[in-house]
């Protein structure tokens, strides 16, 4: 298993990488596209907060569990997030 320090990294830059991604869509958006690309910037930024913070907060017992229901959960919304941003 990857330290917290490192999977706190592999977060930020998957994080970084998707909020880059949607600040690269909005250039060329209309202004309704970029209302809904500025809630997309938010959520990754509001996801990112809550991965680092339940990494920092490790649940003591189920501690495999507990990861993989975080890289999961991480997964399923950084997918949801290009998901909205790849619909035009």
């Amino acid at each position: 298993m990857a330290s917290r320090r490192n999977l706190k990294k592999h977060v930020n830059y998957i994080s970084e990488v998707t909020i880059g991604m949607c600040f690269i869509e909005g250039m060329n958006a209309d202004a309704a596209k970029r209302e809904v690309i500025a809630e997309l910037v938010e959520k990754a930024m509001n996801l990112r907060a809550d991965i680092i913070s339940r990494i920092s907060h490790t649940e003591p017992g189920n501690v495999k569990g507990f990861y993989k229901k975080l890289r999961s959960d991480f997964n399923t919304q950084i997918e949801e997030i290009f998901n909205k941003l790849n619909e035009k």
